[in-house]
């Protein structure tokens, strides 16, 4: 099968953008940038970034350059499975800053892509046997912006006796 790589449509900011996750990630890095030559389609001076190729923890990316006649939207967000609390909360502040906080651990970065910063914990209580301690789970991280561990184990644990 060929390898799936991502192409994410940007007004001007893919290099910024790019540079950003990298540093958010922490592995990963560019690839490769191209530019373009005169009279572009995209109205973009030459010698401005058509493209960056870069790459978070052995995934590939392209970011394009394309002007602004498209943007994210929630229809399609990046899910970041969490080890831990102090992971949620790194990629949660690091990712919402400049841009907008939502519910049950979505978010939208400064450039307007959606990312869903999950703990792991969450997924093992969801998938609980026993279904209301699933549901008191579920029911508390539908009240959350950004998903609080220790009150999702308090919640599930309300009907324990």
């Amino acid at each position: 099968m060929p390898t799936i790589t991502p192409c994410l449509w940007f007004d001007t900011q893919a290099e910024e953008a790019a540079e950003f996750y990298i540093s958010v990630f922490g592995k990963g890095k560019i690839l490769g940038i191209e530019r373009y030559g005169e009279g572009s389609p995209s109205g973009l001076p030459a010698g401005s970034v058509m493209t960056v190729s870069f790459e978070l923890d052995g995934q590939r990316f392209t970011g394009l350059n394309g002007g602004p006649m498209f943007t994210f939207s929630e229809a399609v967000s990046f899910e970041i499975p969490c080890v831990d609390q102090a992971e949620v909360d790194h990629y949660w502040f690091a990712l919402s800053e400049g841009g907008e906080e939502g519910p049950c651990g979505w978010l939208k970065d400064k450039f307007g892509l959606s990312w869903q910063v999950v703990p792991n914990r969450l997924l093992e209580l969801m998938h609980d046997p026993d279904r209301e301690k699933a549901q008191r789970a579920v029911d508390a991280m539908m009240k959350m912006k950004k998903i609080d561990v220790a009150e999702l184990e308090r919640a599930a644990a309300a009907g324990a006796p």
